[in-house]
């Protein structure tokens, strides 16, 4: 048994505008385990500024796990691919979220290669088959409103039957030009807007009841995570349904994530499993949130070909998987490792 981890820098083809600025390169790790010559790989989704590992001991915490792995021998990594993580294990590393889920895929891509296959198909689904795609969101970039404009226009070209816009960076006036635009474009859109916590209780409720006559789907985190009752006022009055994004991130232990639903009580949570703690964290979310009529989708978080087909495989698996998830990042980079899925009219497909 061997296990390693390599990192690496994505490459923007251009400079991305996010909430937390202009990105024009982003970090990434990738952990590799070989057992009985089958090969495993997972890779850990570390988004600077946002993620909760992302600290300086980074590095140093992939090895320690990649010791563990090894020491632990051959037959404990057959087991966790059979069983999966004990839950000690699993909750001891859950502060990790990115090396966890880099973990869980490892595991999967690991069990696909020992069975005589490529490491690739990590569930066995109609669409890591490559027989049905998932609809996905065509998403809007940070810029001003030529740039909205511009991208508008080739997402509705490309067929896209839901798009999401990010909104709180330029003047009000502007960003109700571009929802204007769509709305003429394809009046029967999907149309999604995210704020990123962008706005205060008064700002967002003045917002929603601005932007009500759009028909819009979501506001996606329209106050900041801190706010929780400021969120919780903004989900009960506001007048467009409020998804919860950057709250749930960090939010570990089962009572704070049910103290979390109950008390703001969103309309839809928005689940990244990079930065949540990967499938079987994010598929916990899923279940209180069901528990409570609370809607949910499932969003990449700028992960390169591997994260992100990882991702669309589980999505693909759940049983109550709806609408439109936002899975469409393969194409940012130009030194992407060779891509694992395509989009097509609207639509993320394994090749």
């Amino acid at each position: 048994m061997t296990a390693r981890f390599w990192s690496y820098t994505y490459q923007f083809k251009r400079p991305a505008g996010t909430s937390r600025g202009v990105m024009h390169d982003k970090p990434a790790y990738f952990l590799e385990v070989t057992v009985d010559g089958a090969m495993g790989q997972g890779e850990c989704g570390l988004l600077p500024g946002l993620s909760v590992d992302d600290r300086p001991e980074y590095a140093d915490q992939l090895q320690a796990l990649c010791d563990f792995i090894g020491s632990s021998g051959d037959a404990a990594w057959r087991e966790w691919a059979s069983d999966g993580l004990p839950h000690a294990l699993w909750r001891h590393w859950l502060p990790w979220p990115s090396i966890l889920f880099a973990w869980e895929q490892a595991l999967r891509s690991w069990s696909h290669a020992a069975a005589g296959g490529d490491g690739k198909r990590l569930f066995d689904t109609a669409f890591s088959r490559g027989e049905r795609g998932i609809p996905i969101n065509g998403l809007l970039w940070m810029g001003d409103r030529c740039f909205l404009s511009e991208q508008s226009e080739v997402r509705i070209q490309e067929g896209f039957d839901c798009i999401k816009m990010k909104i709180g960076a330029l003047a009000l006036d502007q960003e109700r030009a571009i929802l204007t635009d769509l709305r003429h474009l394809r009046p029967e859109l999907q149309l999604r807007v995210d704020a990123n916590g962008a706005f205060s209780v008064e700002g967002a409720l003045a917002v929603m009841e601005d932007l009500h006559a759009f028909g819009l789907h979501s506001v996606e985190q329209p106050c900041p995570a801190s706010d929780r009752e400021g969120l919780a006022r903004v989900a009960a009055h506001g007048a467009i349904p409020t998804a919860l994004d950057e709250s749930l991130i960090g939010v570990t232990e089962p009572s704070e994530r049910d103290a979390l639903l109950e008390e703001i009580r969103p309309a839809y949570i928005v689940l990244k499993p990079s930065l949540l703690g990967g499938f079987r964290s994010s598929e916990d979310w899923i279940q209180r949130a069901e528990a409570r009529g609370i809607g949910w989708w499932i969003t990449s978080a700028l992960e390169g070909a591997v994260g992100l087909s990882a991702i669309a495989q589980w999505a693909s698996s759940l049983p109550h998987l709806e609408g439109y998830q936002g899975l469409g990042t393969g194409s940012l980079y130009t030194n992407n490792l060779p891509a694992r899925t395509e989009v097509k009219t609207g639509q993320l497909w394994m090749r």
